[in-house]
């Protein structure tokens, strides 16, 4: 057994830390997210526009309220923590191809015969070009999920149209609208790939500048053994200031694709919203301003501060301890 764990390899680590991560997130914020959805297919049609606060009242008043909070579970569950494990797969494919890359023999031959060659880490543009595959290769296998997770959660149970659960809705999703209907918004999502490269190009960087820093730290003080090559476990305050400060910088700077991409994936979108990306941006720009891009910012802070310390928190200690499994030498 002992064998066996010390050969995983750190694609699979990553995988491993990436869907737990994704399970433990989803199912700890999942209410947040039906009301951030239903706010932003909002239009301002009336002088009391619907609020966050509301529409959780009207989701624990309805006569089964855990299943109102929890409605599209399925999806988001197979879609955020099947994301989590591809992307963190595929960002680890990247990130040893470019290492590689940058480490290549070179024939510089102002080197001396047999002197070693300084090793290079990765950039932030590294982390950047890395998430940014990973992200293009989740969004083209996920989307019909995400297609189907955002008509479920911006409608009850019970409701004219509403899908009764995932099954029915794909069945429902094929049959008006064909294979096209499962990849509405993939454009937009595409072009929201930039949140997660930008927020990994934050934190990745901002993680080893702390890990050196703990590594010195801890060589001064002779906390570390002569010989001690393991890598410095990243604290769980340090991930919580870390993994937040990322993730905000990312949210604020790439929120309004969120908002249209939400648009074009609900019911009836091309008559309620505008046709096609532009289509949409237009109508929320000429209807609502640029506030409109913004629906549910608040509420989206809200949702993602919890749910990215619990998925920084879960993966990072997944990541650092299941190589350790078995093998604590």
């Amino acid at each position: 057994m002992n064998d066996n764990h010390a050969r995983l390899s750190p694609a699979l680590v990553e995988t491993i830390a990436g869907l737990s991560a994704g399970t433990i997130s989803t199912l700890a914020v999942h209410p947040l997210d039906v009301i951030k959805t239903r706010l932003q297919i909002q239009r301002n049609t009336s002088s009391s526009p619907a609020s966050a606060f509301g529409i959780l009242k009207s989701l624990v008043k309805n006569e089964r309220p855990i299943q109102s909070l929890y409605r599209g579970l399925t999806p988001n569950l197979i879609g955020n923590a099947g994301s989590w494990a591809i992307f963190f797969y595929f960002k680890s494919l990247a990130e040893t191809q470019l290492l590689a890359f940058h480490n290549r023999p070179t024939s510089n031959y102002t080197l001396q015969e047999g002197s070693p060659q300084p090793r290079r880490g990765l950039s932030p543009f590294d982390y950047f070009l890395a998430s940014g595959v990973s992200g293009t290769v989740i969004t083209i296998s996920t989307n019909p999920i995400w297609v189907l997770k955002t008509r479920m959660l911006s409608s009850d149970r019970g409701t004219e149209g509403a899908y009764e659960n995932m099954w029915h809705g794909a069945r429902q999703l094929w049959k008006t609208e064909g294979w096209r209907g499962f990849y509405r918004g993939v454009g937009v999502s595409l072009l929201g790939n930039s949140h997660g490269a930008v927020q990994f190009a934050v934190y990745e960087p901002l993680k080893n500048l702390w890990r050196k820093h703990v590594a010195n730290e801890h060589q001064l003080s002779g906390k570390t053994p002569a010989g001690y090559h393991r890598q410095e476990k990243l604290g769980n305050t340090a991930t919580l200031v870390l993994s937040g400060s990322a993730k905000i910088v990312a949210g604020t700077v790439t929120y309004p694709y969120q908002v249209i991409r939400s648009r074009l994936q609900t019911y009836h979108a091309d008559e309620r919203y505008g046709r096609g990306i532009v289509g949409v941006a237009s109508k929320v720009w000429r209807d609502e301003g640029w506030k409109g891009f913004y629906k549910g910012l608040g509420t989206n802070i809200v949702r993602v501060l919890p749910a990215t310390w619990v998925t920084f928190l879960v993966y990072e200690n997944v990541r650092y301890y299941l190589p350790l499994w078995g093998n604590p030498e």
